[in-house]
């Protein structure tokens, strides 16, 4: 029951990511990387994940240039969708980009951690962990340094820097929430393994990245807070 539970879950996710990209390929978001983010946002929020997707990301779809200044005559919300944004709009968007990071950094990482055994102190879920940890950090980083350095002048070192201070604190506190309940998930469905074969431990992890983005929403809200981290 557990497993077709999950292929149930899994299924919904892959179709709610499939259905954002496509309506992305009409309507691309102003900064590249939210192309990205938002189908993996429906990775790890099945259905939902496309009702966020409408309500706070999608894009105003392109208009010919003919048709510019009449449009932006009467739709001026195509000129100013994020900036009306209420402030928790736009810290959990900002939430999604650090999750678009941490997700695909663990997607890549889990396989690879089945596959090469790779333990921590002789534990294979403490190898698991650092190693998702890693690909996490360093995507969750590539996520953040990609649009700063399209949005500004910044030099590729100064880029980077504010880069590891935008992501570091959300990171963490996006892949301990996803730790925990995967620690949970150990003991209860996965009978102490993480094998990543199983679609029950796909569908795990699955819930862990929402667990993960919901802990990693008050540490983005304090980064935007203090400046640190901008509301998208």
């Amino acid at each position: 029951m557990l497993t077709i539970v999950s292929l149930i879950g899994l299924l919904l996710g892959v179709m709610t990511c499939f259905a954002i990209a496509l309506d992305i390929r009409q309507r691309p978001q102003h900064m590249a990387v939210m192309n990205v983010t938002w189908p993996i946002t429906g990775l790890y929020m099945p259905v939902f994940g496309w009702w966020v997707y409408r309500s706070l990301g999608r894009a105003a779809l392109p208009v010919p240039h003919h048709d510019d200044h009449h449009v932006a005559h009467d739709h001026p919300e195509h000129q100013h969708h994020h900036a009306d944004k209420p402030k928790w709009q736009g810290v959990f968007v900002s939430a999604t980009h650090c999750g678009g990071g941490c997700t695909l950094g663990d997607f890549v990482a889990a396989p690879l951690a089945t596959w090469s055994g790779l333990t921590l102190f002789g534990s294979h879920v403490g190898g698991h962990f650092l190693l998702t940890f890693l690909f996490a950090y360093a995507f969750g980083v590539l996520f953040q340094y990609l649009p700063i350095r399209a949005m500004s002048q910044l030099s590729v070192r100064q880029a980077l820097i504010n880069a590891v201070k935008a992501d570091t604190l959300s990171l963490i506190a996006f892949q301990m929430g996803m730790y925990l309940w995967m620690l949970i998930a150990l003991s209860v469905f996965l009978d102490g393994t993480m094998h990543a074969s199983s679609p029950v431990f796909w569908f795990m992890m699955q819930i862990a990245m929402l667990v993960g983005f919901i802990t990693s929403y008050p540490a983005n809200w304090a980064l935007v807070t203090r400046g640190i981290k901008h509301a998208m």
